[in-house]
């Protein structure tokens, strides 16, 4: 199994907290100003990444009116398919400033790419990673051309059965690709968290024994966390400054302070985890002494028998534990004792 990948000498995988990766897409609503105020708020957030999509509408689909090529459902119907990606891409002339700024700010910025030209651009920028999004997990072509890059690839398998699951890591593998993660996703935007099935990750981390996280389109943060617990060692989230922006992808985006709050909990979750230990936790030392113990409830003299109407198990602990009650029932005591005191062994004299 890859237990961890590595991003800019960020480790991710089996002992790491969750890599939160905030994804840009169309959400700069073709103004550059927005775009690097995303990637400044998303540094603020605690990101560990911010992503990009590379394409151009004619590198990703056909400019049609044809039948095949409308969008007739959901947030963008209405829409060609090349309409919508002249809307929402991410114009190649920015990838340079988008790329220095992000470094500028420490953050680490990489990419999708959807055609070869796309990795091209990205490796002339020296991308440190890249995202192969679920649409394209079927195109095996561009897999292998990513990985020939030598750099760490994450794949989003959303639609992909695990068939198609595992001939994309295979591409991935034949082109040369050494540090591979996937992600569990539903291409529902927005979708469902009942549709996420997170039991899924615990299985896709043994069946394909890579790294594993969740690309969650949901409207919250809440099935990102509960990723967590299961394994998740990414997470992906749309990112934009405005909910209400209008863009192609705003409306199921995080905003800043939802960002800050996956960053926070996410790893607060991924902290909980910890490892297995029945041992006293630090933080229980102060409380250990009100747990229950015996004491005793009467005046007694030297010599006198102690019976169950003597002795209490109550709060603190200062006493003898519970569980010696019968021992202590029928013994004598060795000194004079007051009532509401502790029943402690060098008080008895043991049968």
């Amino acid at each position: 199994m890859t237990k961890r990948i590595s991003i800019n000498g960020r480790d991710i995988g089996h002992g790491c907290a969750p890599y939160i990766i905030a994804e840009m897409s169309a959400n700069h609503n073709g103004d550059l100003n927005a775009a690097l105020r995303i990637i400044e708020e998303a540094k603020h957030a605690g990101a560990d990444a911010i992503k990009i999509q590379t394409y151009r509408p004619d590198t990703i689909t056909l400019k049609s009116e044809l039948p095949d090529f409308q969008i007739t459902d959901g947030l963008w119907a209405g829409r060609t398919l090349y309409d919508l990606y002249e809307w929402a891409h991410t114009p190649w002339e920015w990838h340079k400033p988008l790329f220095e700024h992000a470094r500028k700010h420490d953050i680490t910025i990489f990419s999708s790419p959807f055609d070869n030209t796309a990795v091209d651009l990205l490796e002339d920028l020296n991308a440190p990673a890249y995202k192969i999004a679920s649409f394209e997990a079927v195109d095996l072509s561009l897999i292998k051309y990513v990985a020939r890059t030598g750099k760490p690839m994450i794949i989003s398998t959303g639609m992909a059965d695990a068939e198609e699951i595992q001939e994309a890591i295979e591409a991935a593998r034949e082109g040369g690709c050494n540090e591979l993660a996937i992600l569990h996703c539903v291409s529902g935007y927005p979708a469902p968290a009942a549709d996420y099935n997170l039991r899924t990750i615990p299985d896709m981390m043994q069946r394909f024994g890579l790294v594993t996280g969740l690309s969650d389109h949901t409207l919250d943060n809440t099935t990102a966390i509960a990723s967590v617990v299961l394994g998740a060692s990414i997470i992906e989230k749309h990112f934009t400054l405005d909910r209400d922006g209008g863009g192609a992808d705003d409306s199921f985006s995080l905003e800043p302070l939802e960002l800050a709050e996956l960053c926070r909990d996410s790893k607060t979750a991924w902290s909980a985890l910890g490892k297995i230990d029945y041992g006293r936790k630090s933080s229980e030392q102060g409380s250990v002494r009100f747990r229950r113990s015996l004491y005793f409830v009467k005046n007694l003299k030297a010599g006198d028998v102690v019976t169950p109407d003597k002795v209490r198990s109550v709060r603190p602990g200062f006493g003898v534990e519970p569980k010696y009650i019968d021992m202590v029932i029928g013994a004598t005591v060795s000194c004079d004792v007051l009532k509401n005191t502790p029943v402690t062994l060098d008080k008895l004299n043991l049968r």
